[in-house]
């Protein structure tokens, strides 16, 4: 497992958008993951309330499913992002961090199934869940 968690660390680091967004890879293990995002102003998508877009939240959610699918003892290798449901339950409060956890529930030769949920302090409450199928690649 020290060598999958180690490379998708890397991966996520390596990703521009993932960079420029402030994604923490803070846990990982067998098919699941968590990554955080601190607020930021530069995330703003309604200047009035301070909300952070939800194209942020879309993007942290999917590269925690990849690092779920990633971390996976089943998956030999990367992943990409095949189908993506995302829904939004409430608006991130402004000002807080959001917490993002994945599951690789279920994979086969070809495909991963993962679901997420993205939270801020208030972690009775999502922000956002999510359920996707990923592609599960041989090796790197």
């Amino acid at each position: 497992m020290a060598d999958k968690t180690k490379l998708a660390r890397q991966f996520i680091e390596a990703i521009p958008h993932a960079r420029e967004l402030g994604m923490i890879l803070t846990e990982i293990g067998d098919g699941t993951a968590e990554i955080t995002m601190a607020y930021d102003e530069k995330l703003i998508g309604d200047p009035e309330t301070g909300v952070i877009h939800g194209g942020a939240v879309s993007a942290v959610m999917d590269t925690c499913c990849g690092a779920a699918v990633m971390s996976h003892p089943s998956a030999p290798g990367g992943t990409a992002t095949i189908d993506l449901r995302i829904d939004y339950m409430r608006a991130a409060t402004p000002g807080q961090t959001i917490i993002t956890r994945a599951t690789c529930h279920h994979i086969t030769r070809n495909v991963a199934f993962v679901r997420a949920v993205a939270m801020d302090d208030e972690t009775d409450r999502p922000v956002a869940t999510a359920s996707g199928a990923f592609t599960v690649e041989k090796g790197f």
